[in-house]
């Protein structure tokens, strides 16, 4: 099992319509038949020093096995997102863990 874990810095100018467009483009990665689970949160409410609650969206996908995530990689449907929707990234983080 493989989980990619993004998480999007979207630039302060970032209008709360263009955010809608943000989240729902990611809602389309679902798509993706590789994936096997999504799930697309903004920072949880919760005060401690060790959480870090300063990014914009979460993205967490799920797949089998490192092919079924190379397929994501060069799918249609990730291409579109990033083609339309990198123009508003400040910042991207992603963690692959196994």
């Amino acid at each position: 099992m493989i989980a990619h874990h993004v998480l999007f810095w979207l630039k302060a100018d970032t209008t709360d319509e263009q955010k809608a467009a943000f989240r729902s483009s990611l809602e389309t990665l679902k798509g993706v038949e590789t994936v096997k689970n999504i799930h697309i949160g903004t920072p949880a409410p919760i005060e401690r020093s060790v959480v870090d609650t300063t990014y914009t969206f979460s993205l967490i996908l799920f797949f089998e096995d490192l092919a079924e995530h190379d397929v994501y990689q060069v799918h249609p449907l990730h291409k579109a997102f990033l083609d339309e929707f990198r123009v508003f990234f400040d910042k991207v983080v992603i963690y692959d863990a196994e």
